[in-house]
């Protein structure tokens, strides 16, 4: 059962580690990570994984099992994909690939009820009790509780970066590295001063708004490096990646015999 949510934690200025899931998702991972301890909570990847609101549910409930909130990364393309990830149990969406403030506006609109936004209102979901919270309470509910996070990883985005930290409801602003570098014509640097320089700017933005904001983080030099800066969440690993690492010990402690 999760007793603190991502956002409560964000608010309170918590760091929050988390993992990511997609390509190789299975429960077991989930259950697996959970038992070890350590997490703060997940997210889905949807961006570059084709998994089902019915993996969404999976995903969602095995994490809650074992004390860990989760968020969803979409595409900023579908509203009805954004409905379904909290119908489905997760606590908040967070859009790739955001292109200018009107962009993460759009996408607000899309996560909130009447009259912040334009969000469905069925409360037959996991969110709304499947029709046991009254309509009114589940709406104010879900705009108070809910996550809204936008990543900042397109020139766009960097150029808007201060539009779009003043954004009512947007409670999170997430650092994409590899395709920040790609947008600023240094692909893969993700150290490369015109990168740095972004992140730092990115950084001023949610200070200055008061807004939380997040990385995926490579390397433990990296996530040092963001977290002085303020950054308050971690994102260090994925399931693709804790693959490459076992099987990176596997041949490194059976060398002799590979």
């Amino acid at each position: 059962m999760v007793t603190d949510s991502i956002k409560s934690r964000l608010a309170r200025g918590d760091r929050v580690v988390v993992f990511s899931i997609g390509r190789m998702f299975h429960p077991n991972v989930i259950r697996y990570l959970g038992m070890q301890g350590g997490w703060d909570g997940f997210w889905v990847d949807l961006e570059h994984s084709a998994l089902s609101a019915a993996d969404v549910e999976v995903a969602v409930a095995t994490g809650a099992g074992h004390g860990l909130d989760s968020f969803v990364r979409v595409a900023p393309t579908d509203y009805a994909t954004v409905t379904r990830c909290f119908e489905s149990g997760a606590s908040g969406v967070l859009a790739a690939q955001i292109r200018s403030a009107e962009h993460a506006e759009e996408f607000v609109t899309w996560a909130k009820f009447a009259p912040r936004g334009r969000r469905g209102l069925n409360p037959l979901g996991y969110d709304g009790g499947y029709g046991s919270i009254p309509m009114a309470q589940f709406a104010e509910k879900a705009n108070r509780e809910t996550l809204v996070g936008v990543q900042i990883e397109t020139a766009g985005a960097v150029s808007d970066i201060e539009a779009i930290a003043a954004i009512d409801g947007i409670d999170l602003l997430f650092v994409g590295p590899s395709d920040l570098s790609q947008a600023l014509g240094v692909t893969g640097d993700i150290m490369n001063p015109a990168c740095l320089e972004a992140v730092e700017r990115i950084g001023a933005a949610c200070r200055a708004h008061g807004k939380s904001w997040g990385a995926v983080t490579p390397t433990p030099e990296y996530a040092e490096m963001l977290s002085a800066w303020g950054c308050t969440m971690l994102s260090i690993t994925n399931d693709v990646k804790l693959m490459a690492a076992g099987l990176d010990e596997v041949k490194s402690r059976f060398a002799a015999m590979w």
